[in-house]
């Protein structure tokens, strides 16, 4: 049966599982409809990058189940979550699986709803804030602008194994001539080879922001440019899970006053 991206009051019935997007973090950027999915469940399968805040609107009698995924990290494999999802289905559970931002974006939703659809079970989809917009948006810059970003593009900098992944250099020709940002989802680990494709079709006084944590108390941001974006990373220490943000639109920032980084040093910083 078809997956069902929700556009009303939704139901959460036994025997159905529901993705659901938890945002970036910020317990306060979940949805309505997103609440009343955690308090229906009877089992709810958590990622890693869901907080414990968000967690608070689970029933005291639900059972939760934490499912690892988080890159360079020990992760519960996927057919296991998959499986677990089944299982708890078929039992009459009203089954959340819980994931951090969007489902649909990067979050392997699509791949959990093709296998439960496969093995007869209802599932429905509710959307949350994904970290590429939390992120410049906690910066008080926006993703798209009529002056200086026409279009944003969401990638994957973590390939999947067996597969060459996004062909940077054509993608850096596109954001060139079409003015577009970019928004680089699970690419601090390989940053340094991002970076010298990139460089085959965009300046490297391109302005760009690294933002760790997004929308979190202990968020950390660093603005630069593509040609120090690998030194940025290192000197800052900025690891995942981190967004990097391409393209003029980070120029805004220096405009709104935000600090480029607590110890960023002048070398690094872009110049508008």
């Amino acid at each position: 049966m078809p997956a069902t991206v929700t556009t009303s009051t939704t139901q959460f019935h036994p025997g159905t599982v529901t993705l659901v997007g938890a945002g970036p973090g910020d317990p306060e950027l979940l949805t309505i409809k997103a609440a009343r999915a955690i308090r229906a469940a009877t089992v709810l399968l958590v990622d890693d990058l869901v907080s414990d805040a968000v967690l608070e609107h689970a029933s005291p009698k639900a059972r939760i189940v934490h499912v690892g995924k988080r890159g360079g990290c020990k992760s519960t494999p996927q057919a296991f979550i998959e499986k677990l999802m089944i299982i708890a289905a078929r039992e009459g559970e009203v089954v959340v699986r819980l994931k951090g931002g969007d489902p649909f974006i990067f979050g392997r939703g699509g791949e959990e709803v093709e296998h439960l659809r496969a093995a007869g079970i209802e599932v429905q989809v509710l959307n949350g804030i994904t970290a590429g917009l939390a992120g410049l948006t906690s910066l008080g810059v926006p993703l798209t602008h009529r002056e200086h970003a026409h279009g944003v593009v969401f990638v994957t900098g973590h390939a999947k194994p067996g597969d060459s992944g996004t062909d940077w250099q054509a993608l850096a020709a596109t954001a060139r001539d079409a003015k577009h940002t970019l928004v680089i989802y699970m690419g601090v680990s390989s940053a340094a080879h991002i970076q010298g494709e990139l460089l085959s079709g965009l300046p490297g006084s391109t302005p760009l922001a690294i933002i760790q944590h997004a929308s979190l108390p202990h968020q950390r941001h660093a603005v630069t440019t593509l040609g120090a974006l690998r030194t940025t990373i290192e000197r800052e220490q900025l690891g995942s899970p981190a967004v990097i943000v391409v393209g003029d639109v980070v120029r805004g920032i220096a405009a709104v006053g935000q600090p480029e980084a607590s110890t960023l040093t002048a070398e690094a910083r872009y110049r508008a």
